[in-house]
C-alpha cells in the first residue's frame, strides 16, 4: 500500500552549497524546505524521498531522520535509539558505519555514542557488524569511501538536541555512474553543477568550457539543458529498505526518461590542451548517453576558436597542487582571461577558483558562493568578459 505519511528528510550538501540545494528543492515541489547548516531539510511521502535522490544535482546525500530528542546522559540515549525501527533499513548481516559529530552537548565522545547506537541497533537487527573505527566521523567531502560498503547512521547532537538519522542515497550524490575516465584533478560533479546552476545556466545558451578536463562541466551542463535527472543510471540506499514502493519509483524513473529533451537547445563544447583529457571526455560523455551530442576538441585555450554569439563559459582554472603556488596561477589565469577577449568578448564567465585568485581579475568576478574543493577554500565566480581595449 502507498505510503502518504510525511516524514522528515535532510539533504546534505558541501559548504556554501545549501542556497542552490534549496532552490532546487523548491522547484521539485518538496515543502516545506528549511536551511540548516550543512544542508537543507525538506518533508514529504517517501516518494518526495525518491524525487531528492532522483534529481538533486548539488546535494552529496539525502538523509531520513529518525528521531529529534534531548539527552543529556548516556541512559537517554540509550532509551531513544531502542525505539527507533532499525529493521526497516538495515538488513541482517549489515556492515554499519556511523558518522557523529557533537557541539557543545554533554554527550561528546563520538566513539561511546557510536557504540550505543549500535548496541540498539544488534538488538533488533541479527548479525550485524560495526565498521571500524568507531564513531569515526564520515565527511561527504571525502572521495574514497567505499562503495555499497553498508548503511551509515548519522548521530548529531548540538546543545544536548539530538538528531539521528539514516542514509538514503548509498554511494555519494556526485558519483552519477557515467565518470571512470579521469585527467588530473577532476572536479567534482555536485561543484560542477553548483557552477552552473550558480551562474543561472538553463541550457539556452552556448557554453564553452577550454579547460575541460576530463569533461564534467560540459557532462553536467548537457544534463541540465536536456533536463535529464543526474541520477537516473545509479541504485540507491533506499531501495533496499523495507517498505520501499517499487512502483512509485519506477513511475518517478519513467517520468524523468519521458521529460528528457532529444537535442541540445544550443551548442556545448569543451577543449583542454591534453589529449588524454579529451579522450576521456569522449569516453565519461558516451557512458553518461551524450556520444556525439558535445562537441570536444584537444587544443590550448589559446586557439579557441571565436563565437560572435553570446554564451557562457565555465570554467575550473588550475590552482593548488595542480600548479603549484599562486604566484604560478596568477599569470596563468590572467593569461586565459586576455585569450578570451579575443575570442569570447560579451560572453558571460563562471569560475572556480580560490577567492583570492578571482580578485587578481581585472574587473574581478562577483563571488557567488563559497565552498571547499581539494581541500581548498574557493569561490564561484561571476562576470563578464570585456572587449579587448
Amino acid at each position: 500500500m502507498r505510503s502518504t505519511r510525511s516524514l522528515p528528510y535532510f539533504a546534505a550538501t558541501a559548504p556554501g552549497l545549501e542556497p542552490l540545494a534549496l532552490a532546487e528543492l523548491k522547484a521539485l515541489g518538496t515543502g516545506p524546505v528549511r536551511l540548516e547548516p550543512g544542508g537543507v531539510s525538506f518533508g514529504g511521502p517517501q516518494s518526495s524521498l525518491m524525487r531528492a535522490n532522483l534529481w538533486l544535482r548539488t546535494a552529496s546525500r539525502v538523509h531520513l531522520r529518525l528521531a529529534t530528542f534531548h539527552a543529556e546522559a548516556f541512559y537517554e540515549l540509550e532509551r531513544h535509539a531502542r525505539s527507533l525501527p532499525w529493521a526497516r533499513y538495515i538488513a541482517p548481516g549489515a556492515t554499519v558505519r556511523f558518522a557523529v559529530s557533537c557541539q557543545k552537548s554533554r554527550l561528546y565522545h563520538t566513539g561511546a555514542i557510536a557504540e550505543r547506537l549500535f548496541e540498539a541497533i544488534a538488538r533488533t537487527v541479527p548479525a550485524v557488524e560495526p565498521a571500524a573505527p568507531s564513531g569515526a566521523k564520515v565527511s561527504d567531502e571525502r572521495d574514497d569511501e567505499e562503495s555499497g560498503a553498508g548503511p551509515l547512521v548519522f548521530f548529531r547532537a548540538v546543545r544536548d538536541e539530538c538528531t539521528v538519522g539514516i542514509d538514503s542515497s548509498g554511494d555519494l550524490l556526485h558519483r552519477r555512474g557515467w565518470r571512470r575516465s579521469l585527467s588530473r584533478a577532476p572536479l567534482r560533479e555536485t561543484l560542477a553543477a553548483a557552477l552552473l546552476l550558480a551562474a543561472g545556466y538553463d541550457g539556452s545558451e552556448p557554453l564553452c568550457d577550454p579547460l575541460c578536463g576530463s569533461g564534467t562541466i560540459p557532462i553536467e551542463a548537457a544534463l541540465i539543458a536536456k533536463r535529464a535527472a543526474p541520477g537516473l543510471g545509479r541504485h540507491f540506499a533506499f531501495e533496499a529498505w523495507e517498505g520501499f514502493e517499487q512502483g512509485d519509483w519506477e513511475q518517478l524513473r519513467q517520468q524523468a526518461k519521458e521529460g528528457e529533451r532529444r537535442e541540445l537547445p544550443a551548442p556545448i563544447e569543451g577543449s583542454d590542451s591534453s589529449a588524454s583529457a579529451i579522450n576521456a571526455a569522449k569516453e565519461n560523455a558516451e557512458r553518461a548517453g551524450l556520444a556525439g551530442v558535445l562537441q570536444f576538441q584537444a587544443s590550448p585555450f589559446q586557439s579557441l576558436a571565436p563565437r560572435e554569439m553570446p554564451g557562457l563559459i565555465a570554467g575550473n582554472p588550475p590552482y593548488g597542487r595542480r600548479i603549484g603556488e599562486e604566484s604560478s596561477a596568477r599569470p596563468l589565469l590572467a593569461s586565459f582571461v586576455k585569450s578570451l577577449e579575443c575570442s569570447r568578448a560579451g560572453w558571460r564567465l563562471a569560475l572556480i577558483a580560490p577567492p583570492a585568485l578571482l580578485r587578481t581579475l581585472r574587473p574581478p568576478l562577483k563571488e557567488m558562493l563559497s565552498t571547499r574543493n581539494g581541500g581548498l577554500q574557493v569561490a564561484l565566480g561571476l562576470g563578464n568578459i570585456p572587449q579587448r581595449p
